[in-house]
Formats: C-alpha cells, structure tokens, sequence
C-alpha cells in the first residue's frame, strides 16, 4: 500500500507522440519521440511486438514525466508510457478526446 504523498510524487502527463522508430537489433524496443507541450522528450519501450511504428505517431498517451532515466540499448530514456496489460499484451491507455501536450493527469 502507497499513501497519498507517494501517489503525488508521480508527474502523469499525456504526450503527443511525434515519432517513433525500432531500435536496432532488439526486437522489443521502440524509441519514441514525445512533445509535452513545454518540451520533447525521448523514451524507450519493448512494445515493438505489438505495436506498428507507424500507428504510433500522432498518438497521446499519458507518461511519467519525473521517472528517473534509464538507458536501453546505449537511448537513454527520459520517462515510462502507462498501458494496461491485458493477457501478454498491453493496450495504449488514451485520452478520450485531443488535449493539450503536457496536460497533467488527475
């Protein structure tokens, strides 16, 4: 059980994907380029089995902007994506209508 101040400590934003790319040599790793409104950021995820490249651009999905980065494959990465693992697999969580980049989850 977390309490409420560690569930604050956690920055949720939603960005606006504006490319991604397989990493080379993996066959799980994506690299993702995300606007957050205020800047850009890039973040690494083993969604490639998944998920097309090119159905991921211009997608919005909430991310942990504050996550400590992580290098992938000699990327680093600067935040996590959030989806729901259904079975093996995961499922893009997304805002229900456009919003802005960098609109923070509540």
């Amino acid at each position: 059980m977390i309490n409420i101040e560690d569930l604050n400590k956690l920055e949720i934003v939603i960005g606006t994907v504006l490319s991604a790319e397989r990493v080379e040599n993996t066959d799980k790793l994506i690299k993702l380029e995300i606007d957050l409104g205020t800047e850009t950021r890039q973040i690494i995820t083993g969604i490639a089995e998944f998920f097309q490249v090119k159905d991921l651009i211009g997608k919005q999905i909430p991310i942990i902007a504050n996550l400590e980065p992580k290098t992938f494959k000699g990327l680093e990465s600067q935040g996590m994506i959030l989806a729901v693992k259904v079975g093996d697999r995961p499922v893009l969580l997304l805002p229900e209508e456009e919003v802005p980049a960098g609109s923070v989850v509540i």
